[in-house]
């Protein structure tokens, strides 16, 4: 399984940014796709999770109602809009999969290798 994310960069703040996360190597409608983040000198935290085959998603406390999770099951492609971007969201954000539901990163069995989104003030 690979995940590959991109559509990291430089964006003011109140700004706009898509990520996106390419799957393959395998059927994902079973599966947990999550984003976490990591800012400099922090750990990784939870962005967001939800079920490729619809129902639940989770946001985390800060990012709900600015980010959007999204996918293309036909591309096999998640996406995660950020709007109204803040300083505090500057990370490198990664995309994740795994069987279990949650918030944890154990929680998830393949990373893609991370895109650096920065938020200039």
């Amino acid at each position: 399984v690979q995940l590959q994310a991109s559509g990291g960069g430089l964006v003011q703040a109140g700004g706009s940014l898509r990520l996106s996360c390419a799957a393959s190597g395998r059927t994902f409608s079973s599966y947990i796709m999550g984003w976490f983040r990591q800012a400099p000198g922090k750990g990784r935290e939870f962005v967001v999770a939800n079920r490729w085959c619809g129902g639940s998603t989770y946001y985390e406390d800060s990012v709900r109602g600015r980010f959007t999770i999204s996918k293309d099951s036909a591309e096999n492609t998640i996406y995660l809009q950020m709007s109204s971007l803040k300083p505090d969201d500057a990370a490198v954000y990664y995309c994740a999969m795994g069987s279990h539901y949650g918030t944890a990163q154990a929680a998830y069995d393949y990373w893609g290798q991370g895109t650096q989104v920065t938020v200039s003030s």
